[in-house]
Order: structure tokens, then sequence, then C-alpha cells
């Protein structure tokens, strides 16, 4: 039976107290890319045709379950109440192992980086008659880490370094931790692991000796460093992050997107960007957005739950807040704020504006300083502006209000009214010149100051 054929259950650790996180929530709940760490690894397992996953839980069970969800997966809960081991924690979740999979998958629930292609290859193992496959890296700096000790294809035993001779040491091949089970066998094989150690624990990297005592076979398959990284500490989480960045810009730049400097761009897990974008420096997309091709994303702007659409400008230092909706050839500019509005098609929104709950029509030009008063204190309100309108600087448009198409609106104005089409409004007090005044005005200051400077002295 090919691995493609046989059922498969991926049993997820995360109960752990997450220490050395010092931290008020599961470490497996702090995001990676704006998505909590637990939920990359469903991902993974989604995408390699895994669909049953039981999760073996402890602090912040519901909300860990919660994060964890993914319509593609059927998932079960197991609490885990006692900290005895990772086979103790893996048989927290028997009654799901005992179900008849032909696979068990053993993953921890802080391995992000985690793709696909490994765990194909793990089960693959067990389709080709492995007992147990475990699942390995290269590294140039072993320390730390417990040896894969490999002879002919066959892996003899994993050897904590404490335990390790000198020979073993230099064995640069290691454990990164997950493991794959023949699931007819799995609960018989971890329930013969002991716990004969200083810890009085049950280690479920046990689980090789335990086969090849039984004659059977274990094996092991090599997958990248960075994949199998876990984390227990806020550093540990960093150079999570820093690895997951690389990883995505780089698939980006392949895929056709251009970026000037790509390790000051921070994406999301969600982040959609098509080929001919060109992204310059100091750009951070939140989650949820997209942008189309050919558009121009400046320095220092700052994106999230926006769509974009082809050969529009953001920036530079723009922000586009949930609900963002740029159309083609649009512009949002200089120290621009953007939220829940639509941008027309070829509308420019150039400096120093905010624009909030607003729908703007094609063509239409809205100068510097302009806000829509969207707020009164209770409610939020919507502001209509038509197409090829103009409105000029320092206007504010007090919502609800209507501007019509082809509508002027001058500087400095506000606006509490509807504004028909081809319409000028103003909205401001009418100026008087008073002349001379300017001359008395500063007589009264240099005296103010005179006294000022005597009283000092």
């Amino acid at each position: 039976m090919t691995a493609t054929k046989r059922t498969c259950l991926a049993v997820i650790l995360a109960a752990g107290e997450s220490t050395r996180m010092k931290s008020s929530r599961s470490k497996v709940l702090h995001p990676v890319a704006g998505r909590p760490m637990i939920a990359h690894v469903v991902d993974a397992l989604a995408g390699a045709g895994i669909c049953d996953i039981a999760l073996v839980l402890g602090r912040d069970a519901d909300k860990v379950e919660a994060a964890a969800h993914n319509p593609a997966v059927t998932s079960s809960v197991h609490v885990q109440t006692e900290r005895l081991g990772t086979a103790h924690a893996v048989l927290a979740a028997r009654e799901a192992i005992a179900k008849g999979f032909d696979d068990v998958l053993v993953i921890f629930g802080d391995t992000p980086l985690i793709t696909e292609a490994p765990l194909a290859d793990a089960r693959a193992g067990l389709a080709g008659g492995a007992d147990v496959v475990v699942i390995g890296f290269e590294t140039a700096d072993p320390t730390g880490y417990g040896r894969l000790i490999v002879e002919n294809g066959a892996l003899l035993a994993i050897r904590e370094e404490k335990d390790a001779s000198e020979a073993e040491r230099a064995i640069t091949y290691c454990n990164g931790g997950l493991m794959a089970i023949d699931g007819r066998k799995a609960l018989d094989l971890i329930g013969r692991i002991g716990n004969a150690n200083a810890k009085g624990e049950y280690y479920l990297t046990d689980i090789v000796e335990v086969v090849r005592a039984s004659g059977g076979r274990a094996v092991a398959v090599k997958a990248p460093e960075e994949e199998l990284t876990g984390c227990n500490t806020r550093a540990e989480l960093a150079v999570i992050e820093r690895l997951w960045q690389q990883r995505r810009r780089q698939q980006m730049m392949l895929d056709g997107v251009s970026m000037i400097a790509p390790e000051t761009v921070f994406l999301s897990y969600d982040t959609e960007i098509a080929p001919d974008v060109t992204i310059e420096p100091n750009v951070f997309f939140g989650p949820g957005v997209t942008v189309e091709s050919g558009a121009l994303i400046h320095s220092f702007s700052h994106i999230e739950g926006a769509h974009i659409s082809a050969d529009a400008e953001i920036g530079p230092y723009a922000r586009l807040r949930p609900g963002a909706n740029l159309g083609p050839h649009s512009k949002v500019g200089n120290f621009c704020e953007v939220k829940k509005a639509e941008i027309g098609a070829g509308a420019k929104v150039n400096h120093l504006t905010y624009i909030g709950d607003a729908i703007i029509g094609e063509k239409t030009n809205i100068g510097a300083g302009t806000i829509t008063c969207n707020y009164d204190g209770i409610n939020k309100h919507l502001t209509r502006i038509g197409a090829h309108a103009f409105i000029g600087s320092n206007t504010s448009l007090v919502a609800p209000v209507s501007i019509g198409d082809g509508a002027y609106i001058a500087s400095g104005s506000v606006i509490t009214a509807d504004v028909p089409d081809d319409a000028v409004a103003f909205g401001r007090a009418r100026q008087e010149n008073k002349a001379g005044r300017a001359v008395l005005v500063r007589e009264r200051n240099q005296a103010i100051k005179a006294e000022r400077k005597k009283a000092a002295e």
C-alpha cells in the first residue's frame, strides 16, 4: 500500500507549560507571521493530506483547540494532566490511536516551519516496511542534540549527547523529534517504553530500542534543519519569525515580486502579492492583504486587511487599515490613512489625509489635510464622494454627507450638507483684512518682551 493510500493520524503534542516563554499563554498560541504557531503545523499536515488529528493539550486547552481549527481536518482533544515525558504525552491520545490508522505521526505544536515534504517522506518509510521512522537533520553544530546512529540504512539508536561516546558526538545527523509509527503497532511499542532514567519519565526516543529488541525495523529520513526548529523562548520565537519571513520573501521574489531590500519587508501568513508588484524598503503587511499586479508600495507603509488593485501606488508613510479597497491606478500617498473605504479607479489621496468609512469615485482628487469626520462619539457614518470631484486642501467632511459627481469643494471648508453634482461648495468664514493692524500687533508684542526682559534683570 502506498503512503498516499494509507490512513494517518497526526498526534500533535502541545501540552507543555511554556515556562521558559515566561508568558501568560501557551507557547503554541504565540504568533508567527500573524498566526498561532500551532495553526502553521496543522496547515502543513492538511497540505500533506493528513485529515485526522489528535491534539494533546494542557494549558489553555480551549484556546489552543480553537487556534488549531482547520476545516480540512477532523480533530479530537486529549488533555494531558501529568507531565511524564513525550511517550506518556502520546499515550494521552490512546483513544484516537486505538481507532486503527495505518500510520501514526507524532509532531510538536511548536514547529511552525515544518513543511509537507518531510511528513510525506516519513510516511513513505512506513509504507516501505519500517515500524518507526524518525525525522532527523544534518547540522554543522550538533551540540546538545541527540545523535542518530545509522548503519546500513537502519536506525540503531538515538543517543543523547550526555550518553554518547566521543565518536558518536562527532555525528552531525541529529534527532528532530518528529516521527512516524506503524499504526497497527503504535500502542504496543509505546507501551513498552520504560522510565528507568534520572527523571523517571517515558521518552518517545526510546521506541527505537524497543522496536529493534522486538525484531522490528527503524529508519531515519532527513529534513532541512530549519524546518525542525522548535520554540521554547522569546528569542527562539524571533528566530522562527526570521526564518519564516526569509522563506516567504524568497518564494515571492521567485514568483515575480520585486523587493528592493527584502530583509526589511514583513509579511503575514496570508499575504497575497501578484507578480510585477514592487515593494520598497520597510513595508509591513498585516493579515488580510491582497496586492494586484503592477502596484507600487513605497517605503514605510503599513498595510493590513486591505485590497490594492492593479497599478495602484501606496505611500511612502501610508497606512491602510482593514476595509481599505483601492481601485486600479489609484494613489494613497504620504502620511495618509485609509480605513474601511473604497478608493475609485484613478482617484488620488495624496498627502496628510484621513479617509474612513467612505466611498470615493473614480478620478476624484482629495486635497492635502482632508478628513472624513466619520465618528460622532457614538456611531460611524458614511461619506460618499462622486466621480471626478475635487476636494480642496484642509477640508472637513462631516458624515453622513454626499458629494456629487464633478463637485468642487473650496479649500478650508467644513462640509455638513450634501453637495449636488457639478456644484461648488464653500463652508468657511468670510475673510476680513484689517489695514495696518499688524503694526499694532508687533508694537504690543515688543512691549511685552521688553517688560519680561526688565523683570528678569
